[in-house]
């Protein structure tokens, strides 16, 4: 007696199992679909379980509301902060300070520049008012025979006039220097004219004692050929006396 509850128990949980098993297969099916459905409207209406809420997308037949525009604010004017003033300040004055050391910088190199071009030219003149080696000229003994030789001029005319004792030297120097350096005097000449040529009236006035000198000298030269032609003239005449007084006298 004790094992028919049991035996009663065993056979009711399958009989309860085939009547549940019979109500589903009977019951209306229900179809679970992985994808979304294709009526967008229901989708939208749908919540999601795990996302935010979402308003649903109007439809694209229904108009768009337009935005009311609103008239904009009027504007505060902008006022620059302290430090932007002098941040301002300080690039001015750095651009300040920039152009004053420019225009200092090229200064200094416009004369550093106009220095060396003076340098080189005056090398360039003196190299240029050298002699030629192969014309045997030497500068150093010539220069210091034209020194003495002006000196000597200077000492010769201490106790007389000032214009002579102003142009004896000059006049002597000048002798010296076109007797025992022909080339570098010339040059010299050459180089003092380049200079003279750029004021006219000091060009002329050159020109006009060059022509009154050139004429002197030449003058001299004539008067000392003719002097030598008298000479060797009288020297002759005495010579052919002396020779009939010794024709005579034997």
């Amino acid at each position: 007696m004790a094992f028919r509850p049991l035996l009663r128990q065993r056979a009711v949980v399958p009989a309860t199992s085939a009547i549940l098993a019979a109500g589903l297969a009977l019951s209306s099916a229900r179809y679970v679909h992985a994808e979304s459905p294709e009526n967008p409207l229901e989708s939208a209406l749908r919540k999601p379980i795990y996302d935010d809420f979402t308003a649903p997308a109007p439809p694209k037949d229904e108009p768009q509301q337009q935005p009311v525009k609103t008239q904009p604010s009027a504007q505060k004017p902008y006022a620059p902060t302290p430090t932007e003033r002098l941040t301002e300040q300080v690039a001015r004055g750095r651009l300040f300070l920039h152009g004053y050391a420019a225009a200092a910088e090229d200064k200094v190199n416009s004369g550093l520049t106009e220095a060396l071009r003076l340098e080189n030219s005056f090398t360039q003149t003196v190299a240029s008012l050298a002699p030629p080696k192969e014309s045997g000229e030497r500068v150093m003994p010539g220069g210091l025979y034209v020194l003495v030789s002006a000196m000597a001029g200077s000492i010769v005319t201490r106790n007389r006039n000032i214009l002579l004792r102003a142009s004896v030297p000059v006049a002597v120097g000048v002798a010296a220097s076109y007797a025992l350096l022909p080339l570098t005097t010339r040059n010299v000449g050459n180089l003092i004219w380049t200079y003279e040529e750029r004021y006219p009236a000091l060009a002329e006035n050159h020109l006009r004692i060059k022509d009154r000198v050139t004429r002197f000298v030449e003058t001299g030269k004539a008067h000392s050929k003719m002097s030598v032609a008298m000479l060797e003239e009288k020297i002759g005449s005495a010579r052919e006396t002396v020779e009939d007084w010794v024709k005579k006298g034997k």
